[in-house]
């Protein structure tokens, strides 16, 4: 797969996570699928056309700039939330005098409480693969309670349903 949804240099998408990585294929294939309708829809445009006799019209013309103008604002649309899923996974990536931020070793009191929930949602789902003993642990994280605030019980029914 080619990505040319967002330009990057080989060293940034080196620095990319695994979860950004998936970011960019997935928006990346958003975006081939956007414009591979586009281009059906000028295609099929212009078969009609072209059976009526009018496949050089400037009608034909308007309305196929016009499907690609909309492709390319659809477009647009998956690379801005692309951007702001990136720079939203990396928050937390720097760090303070204690180290880099990280759950639980040194928390990111910056964030906001739905910022810290993503951050610890991730945490608890990447430690442990047993639904059962991702709940449990998490039941006992005293510091998740005090970090998370009135999103602890939010997290606490997403790990629960997890659990069969």
């Amino acid at each position: 797969m080619k990505i040319d949804i967002i330009d990057l240099t080989d060293p940034q998408y080196a620095d990319l996570s695994p979860v950004q990585l998936s970011m960019v294929r997935v928006a990346q294939g958003k975006k081939d699928e956007i414009l591979l309708k586009a281009n059906d829809a000028a295609s099929e445009l212009f078969m009609l056309m072209l059976a009526n006799g009018n496949a050089r019209s400037e009608a034909r013309e308007r309305e196929t700039e016009r499907i690609m103008a909309q492709a390319n604002a659809d477009v647009d649309v998956v690379r801005e939330d692309l951007l702001h899923q990136l720079a939203y996974e990396s928050l937390g990536s720097e760090g303070n005098a204690n180290g880099p931020y990280r759950y639980p070793e040194n928390p990111n009191y910056s964030l906001t409480y739905s910022q810290r929930f993503l951050v610890v949602r991730n945490y608890y789902m990447n430690i442990e693969k047993d639904p059962e003993v991702r709940l449990t642990a998490y039941s006992m994280d005293s510091l998740a309670r005090h970090y998370l605030g009135e999103f602890y019980e939010t997290l606490y029914e997403l790990l629960a349903s997890y659990v069969v």
